[in-house]
Formats: C-alpha cells, structure tokens, sequence
C-alpha cells in the first residue's frame, strides 16, 4: 500500500468507468492502473502459500458514479432449492433465475491469476429466524454479476464461472476471500469450525452479507465465536481506507443500504431502505412487534497485526443488488450502480491490498 500511496500522491489521472448492459466493449478514456501482485498464503506457513492473485486496478473517479446502464429491463424469476445446488463446483454450473448473467474469458494461460468469487455451501440451522435464508440465496446470478463488474469497473481480473465450496474441500486454501450469505442461520459443522479458523489467522478472509435483525446478528455471533474464540467485532469506521479505496463513499453509512430489490422499488413511495424481521422467539406470522432493522452495520473481526479476517455488512442486502440489476430501472439506479457495487468493489480492493 506504500506504493499505492506515492503513487495516488503525485496525482495519479482518475477516470469514471462506464456500465453497460454486458458490453464488452473497453473502458474508453485514459487508464491510470496499477499493478499489485499479492502472493495469498492461506496454509499453514509461507512455504505453503498458494494462490496468486494478480490485481492490476483501475481506480474510479473520486466521487464519480456508474454511468448509466442501457438495456431492456425485466422482472427476473423466483428463487428456490434445485438439485444442481448441491453438486455444482462453479456458479456457472448452475441455473440462471433473473435476467442473464454475463460471459467472459482471460488471457490464456492466466486462469489462476484471477480474482475468484467463492461462494460457501454450507448447512442452516433449525432454531435460527424463520426469515434467515439459505447459503444458495441470489445464486449463481450475484456470483457472476459482481465478478463481471469487478472486472468492468476496474482492471481486475475475475474468474468468468465463480467457486462454491464446503468449508472442508482441501481447495479452500487456494482462495484469499470467500462469501457466505443469509448467516443469520449460519450453521457450521464441528469439523468446519477449526478449519475455517486455521484459514482465517493464515490469511483468508470471509465476507458475511444480507442478515437482519438482533436474532439473526446474534445467531451468527454465536457461531464466529466457536471459531474465533476471544475476538469480538468492531464496527469500521466511515473515515476507514475501505470506504474511499476506489469510490469516496461518503456517510452517513445508512445511504449505503441496499434492501431485497421489492423493498427497494418501494423505498421510492415510502423511502424506506431497510427491512423488518422478527424479533428473537417469534414466528414468521407472528407480525406484531418484528423488528425494524433500520441501521445498517459494517462490522469487521481483526486479526493481532490489525488484518481483517471477518467483514459483516448487516442489516443490508448487497446480494439482491448484484444479482436483481437487471429487474429495474429505478434498483439498479438507486441500490446496485450507488451502493451494492461500490461498497463490494471497495470492499474486495481494500481487502486484497491490505
């Protein structure tokens, strides 16, 4: 990061990259890109280190925005469990149910010096919330829509297919960042529990999204500290590095929440951004008294050299805005080009460069 610093310090030319409905077109203007290798160690010791990722970033404009997609817009279909869930390796595997995902390939011989998203297959308990999802949730089409992004809005260089993962596949340790979804009903297995500790102190990192509520903020809790025992979370400040790393994303941190996409189109009625889930011991009809989850939280585990290990954006759903883009007009201008992809550009940036 020192020579990132030096670098934006002598006034580094910045350009404004555009969104387009799966364009593959350049980014045209000027680049100012910087090349970073990050050699990720996940293994027990740096003589195991595997996984090399290349980061050659495109910064966006300070304070600039995505331009404006272009493209017809249509309601994508309903989510639910299908078989492929539970065999696939790759999201590309699996079967689309919003309005198409994007293809794209990299340079031969490079297919490992990629950026990969790797979402985590993993078990839902069954005293969680009944409104906690499961690990399959906005799956494959957030997968693919964010790495396409990533790539689109900076110089990054993703995998075009994506990675699904049991915590106990020897794989694990390949990938610097994995995903989990909807932990609020996170459930982790007792042989999942050292391993995803051993990956986390060895230099992985997990990204938990879309969980609301006290119920669910705590049922997750519960689970981080069987694997990180002693370590609490900490809420990350707006002044941190990760909110301006790549977009200047200004406060207050509630103008950075994304709700589920219906909410969303609401929220141009009601101007409500947030979303209401039942308080703990209540049922899914037991209406009365649920909780407005109205303030959204970025919460971060540390490890002792101030690394973050676990990185939380609660009460908020960044998934839905990956993943329903293409549903509406008034989502994608509001929640996925403002918030959803800023947030998770800036978040991965941060995270692979520190």
């Amino acid at each position: 990061m020192k020579a990132l610093a030096l670098i934006l310090k002598k006034g580094v030319t910045f350009v404004a990259a555009r969104l387009r409905r799966w364009s593959p077109g350049p980014v045209s203007g000027s680049l100012a890109s910087i090349f970073r290798t990050r050699h990720q160690g996940v293994g027990p010791g740096a003589s195991r280190a595997t996984g090399r990722i290349l980061l050659l970033v495109l910064l966006v404009a300070a304070g600039g925005a995505l331009a404006q997609r272009r493209g017809w817009w249509r309601w994508g279909g309903g989510e639910g469990w299908r078989p492929e869930y539970e065999t696939c390796k790759t999201a590309r595997e699996a079967p689309e149910h919003s309005t198409g995902t994007p293809t794209w390939t990299n340079t031969p011989g490079f297919g490992h010096d990629v950026f990969t998203f790797v979402r985590v297959r993993r078990d839902r308990g069954t005293d969680c919330s009944p409104t906690a999802g499961y690990w399959w949730t906005d799956f494959p089409d957030s997968d693919l829509n964010l790495s396409f992004r990533l790539q689109q809005v900076t110089s990054l260089k993703t995998s075009p297919d994506g990675r699904v993962i049991r915590l106990t596949d020897p794989a694990l340790f390949n990938y610097p960042w994995i995903y989990t979804v909807e932990p609020g009903g996170l459930s982790l297995r007792d042989d999942e529990v050292p391993i995803l500790r051993k990956y986390l102190l060895n230099g992985g990192v997990l990204m938990l999204d879309d969980f609301w509520g006290k119920w669910q903020w705590d049922y997750m809790q519960r689970q981080m500290e069987r694997v990180l025992p002693g370590r609490k979370f900490v809420d990350i400040p707006m002044d941190s590095p990760l909110f301006h790393c790549v977009f200047d994303l200004k406060g207050p941190l509630n103008k950075l929440q994304t709700p589920n996409i219906g909410q969303g189109i609401r929220s141009q009625y009601d101007g409500v951004t947030w979303e209401r889930h039942p308080r703990e011991g209540q049922g899914r009809w037991d209406r009365g008294g649920w909780e407005e989850c109205i303030n959204m939280h970025v919460r971060a585990i540390y490890d002792d050299k101030g690394r973050i290990m676990v990185i939380a954006t609660h009460n908020c759903d960044n998934g839905d805005g990956w993943e329903r883009e293409g549903e509406s007009d008034y989502f994608f201008h509001q929640f996925s080009e403002k918030r959803a992809y800023p947030l998770a550009i800036n978040i991965i940036f941060y995270l692979m460069t520190h």
